[in-house]
């Protein structure tokens, strides 16, 4: 049986809690050394001496995991980050023709994986200190189609172009516009093949057909530390497709985009896949995802300790094994409940008392102007919001939440002074202890926020130690533990994984019912918001221009009037009800449209 010790010595301060843990030790206590501190005081563990009892693992549970893998998945790791550190199982493996996604929670090394094809990371099959050659992958591969990926790119027949995850680090790598850096994309891409004596062939964009299908020609001449988070991360993919690859990595290429774009994006992605080309990606939106790619590689084990990638499946089966928390074949189980959907029903829920009621508000900021005409907010109710970026979603939010006031019009909360939770786009990192920020949370609804949330293990450290994902779940968490009448929840899924996002949806539902209260959720992942949304607010108009607020409504007609923009329509997963994608003009996105239902309830 292979075994798997993994040691996160950033969460080992204590030098009192190392020495209990070397103590309780049943194989130290024989006189052997299978826990020890290396010269840098850190806690180690040798595996081939440890006897898998995990008692190791009780003062520090987060800290020091003890992993006993089933014998069918005993084979060489691809790449070890450090002693005691996480191990990756297999790769992803391109097909040219096909756009392949990946598909996993975070810190599984889906980031991991596709930065060994990139040849980024070099892998060491765990050997710590050694680089892998290309002639041992081959052999390591030998018979499977990573063999001739492998041996492909050993005899330089692939060329590939990746745009990693984090494009909020462009700015601090460039200061010039967007035409700069797409520019200086090129002239870098022919300097390399030029110094390999290659020849450098035109890709198939230039960089105005580029900046005009990802709709970044107005920003061509602004600088990257002024356009949005949206702007920025089709900037990324235009450099990445202006190199002439054959194949194409998208590390999360939807962040910071809105429904509209995240489509076109998808299709856009999906159409750079031809004979002689392959296009890898991973996401978490898991409509995009459906929408577009081929087959999915599916990726368990456990967060940061191990991940295993597992083989190729048909888009639609693979998500639905992995909604399902079983792999049948393998015999896996690597969730303990399986995901589903609820169906919509076309009556509305029950009315419940009126927290907030709004009439013909309007607001100009600058070139600017927002209207909503009538609208209110029921108890017991969770709304989602839909709309393009730039038009009024967190404006109107923050109107609700009286950060900013009306030019007119009036917010009415029965003669009442309303109390307002809100949870903003963009959560601030600073040194103040997550403890501090979570005390109400820890206190009132331990079981409903720190338990269901997975936070008690962040409660020793600040705000500025955590990643994207844990900083969003505290901030969510500190939110629905205030006392107030209405929480506004801005972009609640940004950073977070597909289960993570469908966690934070029970938790809102819950948190709301017992609370008597309402949460209005902005969002543009239509999965999430169909999943936790009771009813709709619609926001149509032109982006910097003119926003329009219609709702609530039902989620039947708000779902159809948001498509109805779209010119897309919506069917249900026959085995778990997730909403998914028809494709523009197939017989069923036809026949959706002739009966006036883009979206199946």
């Amino acid at each position: 049986m292979t075994r798997i010790a993994v040691v996160d010595n950033t969460k080992l301060k204590d030098d009192q809690i190392k020495s209990h843990i070397i103590n309780i030790c049943p194989v130290n206590r024989t006189g052997k050394e299978c826990i020890f501190l290396n010269e840098s005081n850190k806690l180690i563990i040798a595996e081939n001496l440890c006897i898998g009892c995990g008692i190791c693992t009780k003062p520090a549970p987060d800290a020091v995991h003890i992993i006993n893998l089933p014998e069918e998945l005993e084979k060489e790791a691809i790449h070890r980050y450090s002693e005691n550190g996480f191990k990756l199982y297999n790769l992803p493996i391109p097909i040219f023709g096909k756009t392949v996604g990946i598909l996993g929670v975070n810190g599984i090394g889906k980031s991991t994986a596709i930065k060994v094809l990139a040849g980024i990371l070099k892998p060491n099959f765990g050997k710590i200190g050694k680089e892998a050659s290309y002639e041992e992958l081959i052999q390591h591969f030998k018979g499977t189609e990573a063999q001739i990926f492998f041996e492909k790119l050993k005899n330089n027949e692939i060329t590939l172009s990746y745009k990693p995850q984090q494009v909020e680090a462009i700015p601090n790598l460039h200061k010039g516009s967007v035409r700069e850096l797409l520019q200086l994309t090129i002239d870098n891409e022919k300097e390399k093949l030029k110094n390999n004596n290659k020849e450098y062939k035109k890709p198939r964009f230039t960089i105005e057909e580029i900046c005009n299908k990802l709709e970044i020609s107005k920003v061509l001449d602004s600088t990257v530390d002024k356009i949005s988070g949206g702007e920025l991360q089709r900037t990324a993919i235009a450099a990445t497709v202006l190199k002439n690859a054959n194949l194409y990595i998208f590390d999360e290429p939807t962040s910071y985009l809105d429904i509209k774009q995240r489509m076109k994006i998808s299709q856009f992605i999906k159409d750079l896949a031809d004979e002689h080309t392959a296009v890898i990606v991973v996401e978490h939106d898991l409509i995009i995802l459906d929408y577009m790619t081929d087959l999915v590689h599916m990726m368990y084990g456990k967060e940061n300790v191990y991940g295993i990638v597992g083989q190729p499946k048909t888009t639609k089966n693979g998500i639905n094994i992995y909604l399902s928390g079983f792999l049948k074949e393998e015999n896996i189980r690597f969730r303990n409940y399986p995901i589903k959907f609820e169906q919509h029903i076309a009556e509305e829920k029950e009315d419940t008392s009126k927290l907030l009621e709004w009439t013909n508000i309007k607001k100009t900021l600058g070139k600017f102007t927002l209207n909503a005409k009538n609208g209110k907010l029921n108890e017991e109710r969770v709304v989602g919001v839909l709309g393009e970026n730039g038009i009024g979603k967190t404006t109107f939010v923050k109107m609700l939440a009286e950060v900013i006031s009306t030019d007119q019009g009036e917010i009415d909360a029965n003669n009442k002074e309303l109390k307002v939770a809100y949870k903003s786009q963009y959560v601030e990192q600073n040194n103040t202890p997550v403890a501090t920020v979570l005390s109400d949370a820890f206190e009132r609804y331990k079981n409903n926020l720190i338990i269901d949330l997975d936070l008690e293990p962040l409660m020793d450290r600040t705000l500025n130690e955590l990643s994207g994902g844990q900083l969003q779940r505290v901030a969510i968490a500190a939110t629905l533990a205030k006392e107030a009448d209405i929480f506004l929840l801005d972009e609640p899924s940004a950073y977070l994984d597909v289960e993570q996002r469908l966690k934070i949806s029970k938790v809102i539902k819950d948190m709301m019912n017992i609370k008597k209260r309402a949460a209005i959720v902005v969002d543009h992942d239509l999965l999430f918001i169909d999943y936790l949304s009771d009813e709709l607010i619609v926001f149509e108009g032109i982006p910097a221009e003119l926003g329009n607020v219609t709702g609530p409504l039902s989620m039947l007609d708000g779902m159809n009037l948001f498509l109805k923009d779209l010119d897309m329509t919506f069917r249900r997963d026959e085995e778990n009800h997730r909403p998914r994608a028809n494709k523009i003009n197939s017989q069923m996105d036809q026949k959706q449209k002739q009966e006036g239902k883009l979206y199946y309830s």
